[in-house]
């Protein structure tokens, strides 16, 4: 090996193991800033609370994020050493839209319904015993939680209204 080379193959090391150094960094200021937000929008209290899940789901998404960079940054590193084969980015990238692809089947509904679940939540836009229309359902409020809301009408049946309708159509608050 020449100088050049030698000089070359050191610049590639120490920019690979600050590509990764960096990247640690990264991940983990945003798994906490994650972490954070997920925290101040007491999601684990209100999947406890409405829908009886005890999962620390700020511990899980904020992990998620932190591994996915971590890998994404190994990737990076080894890239830049000049050791990773287009394998190793074809098996990446088919997990990852294996992964997408089933988290996104897998809540399409869900998703809309959690995030109008918060809105109402948050906002008090109705109450249990509240008598509310929505389209043309109407009845009294009897349970709210983060996927729907439960109303029974005047024949005492009781109808379940996805969150997300209750947001997108609006509701009407009667007296």
């Amino acid at each position: 090996m020449n100088l050049i080379e030698i000089n070359n193959t050191l610049l590639r090391t120490i920019a690979a193991i600050i590509l990764f150094l960096a990247g640690i960094i990264v991940a983990n200021i945003l798994s906490k800033l994650t972490k954070k937000l997920l925290k101040e929008l007491e999601v684990n209290k209100i999947l406890k609370t409405k829908l009886n899940i005890k999962l620390p789901i700020e511990n899980i998404i904020s992990g998620t994020l932190k591994y996915l960079i971590y890998f994404i940054t190994i990737i990076l590193a080894l890239n830049q050493l000049g050791i990773t084969t287009k394998i190793l980015y074809v098996i990446f990238i088919g997990i990852m839209v294996v992964i997408v692809t089933t988290i996104l089947l897998s809540i399409k509904d869900f998703v809309p319904n959690i995030i109008s679940g918060f809105i109402i939540h948050k906002k008090n836009k109705i109450n249990v015993g509240d008598k509310i229309k929505v389209k043309n359902l109407e009845g009294k409020v009897i349970e709210i939680n983060l996927l729907e809301t439960k109303i029974e009408n005047k024949d005492k049946e009781v109808i379940h209204i996805p969150n997300s309708l209750i947001t997108k159509e609006g509701i009407i608050k009667k007296k």
